[in-house]
């Protein structure tokens, strides 16, 4: 477990260094945020009916969104440095180090999608709050409910990521899978509409799916359209998927592995 820590410690001092593109990430997120809101609040204004999101959360939840970005399952694309290994044949270093494969690809997938975030969350809370209408969690326990769950989100994303990163053992460059996949997910998570605006026969087989525990119940939690009461069940929900993804990924990675030919030297 040492050498997993030292190796995300690593990874995420490496990426922390990316400072100008990070601040390039935020003038991003504030530019599409920005025209996001509008957009949804020009339908909240021309609506007579009640929304099923008091339009204040609305604005918040979008804020989140691109306040979590980086994080979310939309920039899900296999890790371009593995990608790059299946290419070339420097896999096989991977598989002489001495370490568990799975573990060590998911903690590079946890690393990948935390020091972005943690570069650009903070400028977005600060200007969201102060000038663009975000608001904090309406309570210590929702904010506490929020921190457990956005963990969760990044067990589940990681194990998502890391099985996304094991198909590539059957492809040639994953461009496909990368192209597919997280556009599906942004759909299904509730990161391009709160799946509270979804309609409601669509609602149970969303809140089934894995995907709303990566974006859509953390950020509900934060708003407050759900309860801090419901985090269990929330963590319980978002376990019980990363276990299944570390499960499938762990038996789909000895499988490839076992088929996997390195040309060269």
């Amino acid at each position: 477990m040492r050498a997993y820590t030292a190796i995300f410690t690593a990874r995420l001092k490496m990426l922390l260094q990316y400072r100008a593109a990070a601040w390039a990430g935020v003038g991003t997120q504030l530019f599409f945020g920005a025209a996001l809101v509008a957009m949804r609040q020009a339908f909240y204004h021309s609506s007579h009916s009640t929304p099923p999101l008091p339009e204040a959360q609305m604005v918040t939840y979008s804020w989140l969104v691109q306040a979590f970005f980086a994080l979310s399952p939309f920039t899900s694309n296999p890790d371009p440095e593995v990608r790059s290994m299946m290419r070339d044949g420097t896999v096989a270093y991977e598989l002489a180090r001495p370490l568990d494969l799975y573990t060590l690809w998911f903690t590079r997938n946890s690393a990948n999608r935390l020091a972005p975030t943690i570069l650009r969350c903070l400028p977005i809370f600060v200007i969201g709050m102060a000038f663009l209408g975000m608001q904090p969690p309406p309570s210590i326990a929702a904010a506490l409910a929020f921190l457990f769950a956005l963990t969760g989100a990044v067990a589940l994303i990681a194990a998502w990521c890391t099985l996304i990163t094991i198909s590539l053992l059957w492809t040639i460059s994953g461009d496909g899978i990368a192209r597919i996949m997280p556009g599906l997910v942004a759909v299904l998570s509730g990161q391009i509409l709160p799946l509270a605006l979804m309609p409601d026969g669509f609602k149970p087989i969303l809140n089934f799916l894995p995907f709303t525990g990566m974006v859509d119940t953390p950020f509900s939690l934060w708003v407050g359209s759900r309860a801090p009461s419901e985090v269990g069940s929330i963590l319980l929900h978002q376990l019980a998927w990363t276990a299944f993804f570390v499960l499938i990924g762990r038996a789909l990675l000895t499988k490839g592995l076992k088929r996997l030919v390195v040309q060269g030297g």
